[in-house]
């Protein structure tokens, strides 16, 4: 069982260097990241009805969530009137990490006037020395999601008489 995690981590981290921090940041990112689409799942569940609604409360979110995470339109290419969502999107906090924390400090040359982090700061805006912050923030979703749930399955009551 020990071997195939293993085997899983070194396949996701083919072509991450092979540092002890980087791949602490990847484990860090990864972990949380799972945690709060789960404890996302199950506040959803516990805040709807049902799980039909909230399967489509949950749906509608994963669909805004991919669209403003940076992937597909980069922060820096976002119209101004929408960054501040984001800013509250946890898939863009993700991405965010997982760009800065293995590539952020890269000097390898992709042109001949411009390296890695320079291509990274100028076009998604991703900074290496932001990761602490981007880390709080990760751990602040997951926390959130978790309270959130929790005090909706103690709170709200669904059943009819």
């Amino acid at each position: 069982m020990q071997s195939v995690f293993c085997g899983a981590i070194m396949y996701a981290m083919i072509g991450f260097e092979w540092t002890v921090a980087k791949f602490f940041w990847y484990l860090f990112f990864l972990f949380f990241t799972l945690l709060y689409f789960t404890f996302y799942g199950m506040m959803t569940v516990a805040v709807t009805p049902n799980v039909s609604v909230a399967q489509i409360v949950g749906s509608f979110f994963y669909g805004v969530w991919n669209l403003f995470s940076g992937f597909i339109v980069p922060r820096t290419r976002i119209p101004i009137w929408w960054r501040w969502y984001y800013w509250c999107c946890p898939v863009a906090w993700t991405l965010y990490g997982l760009v800065a924390s293995q590539f952020g400090d890269l000097q390898n040359k992709l042109t001949d006037e411009e390296t890695v982090e320079q291509f990274l700061r100028r076009y998604f805006g991703f900074k290496h020395d932001f990761l602490p912050i981007v880390a709080v923030a990760i751990v602040g979703f997951t926390v959130l999601f978790g309270f959130t749930f929790a005090f909706a399955i103690k709170a709200f009551n669904f059943q009819t008489r």
